[in-house]
């Protein structure tokens, strides 16, 4: 599907969160680390991008790196590493969509009807956020945003919240249940668990 055919069928706009800091893998660039062969930011555009009209990543670092992916690059507009909510903060700020879906960079086996079926869900419920669920565990970094929401998204930071899900609490959420793919939304939060994960078939 061309970006064009995207654009006009799934007004979306995709970003990966790729701006924290790493800390419980060493302070290490998450996003850039070596998975399968390539960064394994680059798994995760390789799941999304088909579902999407654009492609934002959110870093706060190696800025150049990622830009040599083909993608533009934000960073956040609130300081000192405030988190992936700073992160959909700064998407909402720059995407050319009203719909705005964040994964973050350490996921690379995502759905690939993960945006579809978010959109969907918003569709029939005029919800203002869409949360991936398995079971009972929500992924709040996997949701899908209304672009609109920004001002109440900037009071929220403005006042000191962090928490995506204090941050929602007030919102009508739609739960979008991903029960058939429980494994699609691994991470990995330690480069053991990466390097298990990849010698997995």
């Amino acid at each position: 599907m061309s970006a064009s055919q995207n654009e006009a069928e799934r007004p979306i706009s995709g970003v990966v969160l790729a701006g924290g800091q790493g800390r419980r893998m060493g302070s290490v660039d998450k996003g850039l680390q070596p998975f399968r062969g390539r960064a394994l930011i680059e798994c995760v555009i390789e799941r999304l991008q088909p579902q999407v009209a654009e492609i934002l990543v959110n870093a706060n670092q190696n800025a150049q790196r990622y830009a040599a992916l083909g993608y533009r690059v934000i960073t956040d507009l609130v300081p000192d590493y405030a988190g992936p909510l700073a992160g959909l903060h700064s998407a909402l700020t720059a995407a050319s969509h009203e719909l705005v879906l964040t994964v973050p960079c350490d996921s690379p086996f995502l759905p690939a009807d993960l945006a579809a079926r978010m959109q969907a869900e918003l569709g029939k419920t005029a919800a203002d956020v869409a949360v991936a669920w398995t079971g009972s565990q929500p992924h709040p970094v996997f949701c899908m945003t209304r672009r609109a929401l920004l001002p109440h998204l900037t009071r929220f930071l403005d006042a000191g919240g962090r928490k995506i899900d204090a941050w929602y609490a007030d919102l009508n959420v739609a739960r979008v249940a991903f029960d058939d793919q429980p494994d699609a939304f691994a991470n990995f939060n330690t480069l053991a668990e990466l390097r298990s994960a990849e010698r997995q078939d």
